[in-house]
């Protein structure tokens, strides 16, 4: 008897170390998959449009050393960086700063920022419809292993299902994650970004890995729920938290499933600190499961990084 008990307690020890959901019971991956800082002479300005445009005050800098120090601080290990070109002509400018940041070691970001343990980057590119050269831009961003781009359709002036946006949506195909802002401050008929719209991409390319920022859309968690719930379309946290009934948040990780349902602090308008202190407050009773799914390991699996 005491050879098969240890016959099957060497096979539970096998189990455990390939179960990345066991494995980091006592500390579970933490990635923020949805954060935004910007170039240095910028940054300052940035952050000041989007307190005015949300009416929502910050206390956080806009700046990379910034997010990297307040990313530390709350313990995450990665973090997908956003940008986003308001206009076709700034779409080079901010792909070559992704670009330049995806590039370096950890010397080299502790030499810029002084995070002496900065969690890891992952950043997202941007495209704009009316840029000549898409194709291109897409091929270079994939080459430097990019895996996935920011839309804001509010900001940068198009509708979120414009058809000028399909061939760039069919050449991403499931090669690249389409991570797009979904919701606005005012909900109008005419909203650029909004639960419909994702659906409708849905539609058009299955094959297509989308996030739907805000949990489907900001101030419209009620038609996000009612139209994207159960669909094949993952939905990030951020921006929710502060806003959201949290009898309807529950409803949305019962209806959509938490293997669908990315953490993400928004940053700088509030940090993964404060959206962890949050999600403990709003949602107490989440299961191990569930928190290390929404935590770190749904975006692993997306982003497809090595356990």
């Amino acid at each position: 008897m005491l050879g098969q008990d240890l016959i099957f307690l060497q096979k539970d020890i096998r189990l455990f170390c390939r179960n990345p959901l066991l494995r980091k019971e006592v500390s579970p991956l933490r990635i923020d998959f949805h954060a935004h800082a910007f170039a240095d002479p910028i940054a300052e300005k940035a952050v000041d449009h989007l307190i005015e445009y949300y009416s929502i005050s910050t206390k956080h800098g806009g700046r990379l050393a910034d997010l990297l120090r307040t990313q530390a601080e709350a313990g995450c290990d990665a973090c997908v960086l956003l940008v986003a070109a308001t206009k076709p002509q700034q779409v080079l400018p901010a792909n070559n700063w992704i670009l330049g940041i995806n590039s370096l070691t950890r010397e080299e970001l502790f030499a810029q920022t002084g995070v002496a343990t900065p969690p890891r980057l992952i950043p997202f590119g941007t495209i704009h419809p009316d840029f000549p050269d898409w194709e291109a831009e897409l091929v270079r961003l994939r080459a430097a292993g990019i895996r996935g781009l920011k839309l804001h359709p509010e900001f940068q002036g198009f509708a979120l299902d414009d058809p000028r946006l399909f061939p760039i949506f069919e050449f991403m195909g499931g090669e690249m994650i389409l991570l797009t802002h979904v919701g606005d401050r005012t909900v109008t008929p005419d909203n650029l970004s909004t639960p419909a719209r994702v659906l409708n991409i849905r539609r058009n390319f299955p094959r297509l890995p989308i996030v739907a920022a805000h949990m489907g859309g900001y101030r419209m968690w009620n038609e996000a729920l009612e139209l994207l719930g159960g669909k094949d379309i993952y939905l990030d946290i951020s921006s929710t938290m502060a806003f959201i009934d949290p009898a309807l948040l529950r409803r949305f990780f019962s209806c959509h499933g938490v293997e669908h349902i990315l953490f993400g602090s928004d940053y700088p308008l509030f940090s993964p600190g404060e959206e962890l202190t949050k999600l403990e407050r709003l949602l107490p009773d989440l299961s191990t499961y569930d928190r290390q799914r929404l935590l770190g390991e749904n975006a692993r699996e997306l982003l497809k990084l090595a356990e």
